[in-house]
């Protein structure tokens, strides 16, 4: 059927169509459509898990870069993380705080203890799950989708 297809669009060209040939049939037609339909059905989803992909790349980078911002802190106050100002607060827009958070993102960062802390990423896209830096055990985590957003 594609060759056939081909074949007529080549002798249109040429103008080698014979008199009572006047265009496609609805058949041709049909099968040019279902395959666009085929292939936009492969190619709708794999899109989507791209934007995902992204949307999680994202809060990965902030909570990398939230890490940077609370070592810095640390190596300022002698390797201790105690009185962090942005204890326990869930930031989540580009303010006046020492760590900045992409649009959609938001994170927490949680002081252990003197020596260790943790922080939590999500994003708003993603309706479950988010990921987590852990200082203390190996620094960032893979994404968990039951991760719970506090």
């Amino acid at each position: 059927m594609y060759f056939k297809t081909m074949a007529k669009l080549n002798a249109r060209r040429n103008g080698l169509l014979a008199e009572d040939e006047k265009g496609f049939t609805l058949i041709e037609l049909l099968v040019v459509i279902i395959i666009i339909g085929i292939l936009a059905a492969i190619a709708i989803p794999v899109f989507l898990n791209q934007r995902t992909s992204a949307w999680k790349s994202s809060v990965e980078s902030d909570l990398k870069n939230a890490a940077v911002a609370v070592e810095t802190y640390g190596t300022g106050n002698n390797g201790s993380y105690t009185g962090f100002t942005d204890n326990d607060t869930v930031l989540d827009s580009p303010g006046d705080t020492l760590i900045k958070v992409s649009g959609g993102n938001h994170i927490k960062v949680h002081v252990v203890d003197a020596n260790s802390y943790t922080i939590t990423g999500w994003n708003d896209n993603i309706s479950t799950g988010g990921q987590q830096y852990l200082s203390g055990s190996g620094g960032i985590q893979k994404w968990s989708d039951t991760q719970a957003h506090s």
